[in-house]
């Protein structure tokens, strides 16, 4: 095949939430044996590296846990759910992204001020039950469909999902308002700044190549909806979590080809993909790689205050 151009996207790859919890799982397992309440991260690479690190996997709704120290992930749980395993005698280290927490504590003042709870996001995620478990009457909706049958209430209160890109819940608000034009709708924009940073950066991306590589597992929402928002913007787009899943038919024709990764992913293992992408007559432009993968430290506060 002839060969083609890759360009890395402006900002892409693991944030400092996954980056955080990720760093204090790695210190525990090197003391003592943990057990991690779910996917640490929706990432197979990174899920790999903490079975090697010794680190187990349970489920948040089973009855215990093999180890007393065991782990919530940055995907965040219920108040419920974290004091439910402590009653239990387990010690709970929660490394919740302090962005999914800025979520917790907006969906709970909305409900302290009278407002019906909503969140828009996938229902059954992870993060949406956490968001959800402490407020039963809380609806989840993603679609217009579902925004039309929700039922009407003088105060509604809305936030996100974290990784739902913020075109999707500007435009659901906005069909919240005219199916309830005498409603009060207090809308709180919990999706994180990496989130929306890697959306813009697909934006400039998608007007200079044809096909977008996204690495990222193949359970991280936001890894599908870069994805999705490459095929919208009209580019051919797979995602792998790996260099051995790149498909070498996937890019005859191409001139340009351009690479980003989901917020749970390692830099290591987008490095690992663009050599594969080299081997098979690929050659690096533009960004330096690994250029804003991770949000600098100084950072950090800036979006957890906004």
């Amino acid at each position: 095949m002839s060969g083609f151009e890759i360009e890395m996207a402006g900002a892409y790859g693991m944030c400092f939430g996954v980056r955080d919890a990720v760093a204090a799982v790695e210190e525990l397992a090197g003391r003592e044996a943990v057990t991690v309440l779910g996917e640490l991260v929706h990432n197979e690479v990174v899920l790999d590296r903490m079975k090697r690190l010794g680190a187990q996997t349970g489920s948040l709704g089973a009855p215990g846990a093999g180890t007393r120290e065991v782990v919530v992930t940055a995907h965040g749980a219920s108040d419920a759910d974290k004091e439910r395993w402590a009653g239990r005698g387990h010690r709970v280290t929660d490394t919740t992204c302090p962005l999914v927490r800025k979520a917790h504590t907006a969906l709970a003042q909305l409900v302290a001020g009278g407002c019906a709870p909503v969140v828009i996001g996938k229902a059954g995620h992870v993060e949406v039950n956490g968001l959800v478990g402490d407020f039963p009457g809380a609806r989840v909706v993603l679609s217009e469909r579902e925004v039309e049958a929700l039922p009407f209430a003088a105060k509604i209160g809305v936030v996100s999902q974290t990784t739902q890109p913020i075109e999707r819940v500007e435009a659901l608000v906005a069909a919240l308002r005219r199916r309830h034009p005498e409603a009060e709708v207090i809308f709180k924009d919990t999706v994180c700044q990496p989130t929306k940073r890697r959306q813009e950066a697909m934006d400039q991306l998608c007007v200079r190549v044809e096909f977008v590589l996204v690495v990222g597992g193949a359970n991280s929402n936001n890894s599908w909806q870069l994805v999705e928002k490459a095929r919208r913007l009209g580019c051919r787009a797979e995602r792998v979590a790996r260099p051995e899943e790149v498909k070498e038919h996937w890019f005859y024709g191409c001139r340009t080809v351009g690479v980003t990764a989901g917020t749970s992913t390692l830099r290591e293992a987008v490095e690992e993909v663009v050599g594969r992408l080299e081997e098979i007559g690929g050659r690096r432009r533009g960004a330096v790689a690994g250029r804003k993968s991770e949000v600098a430290g100084s950072e950090v506060g800036k979006e957890v205050a906004a």
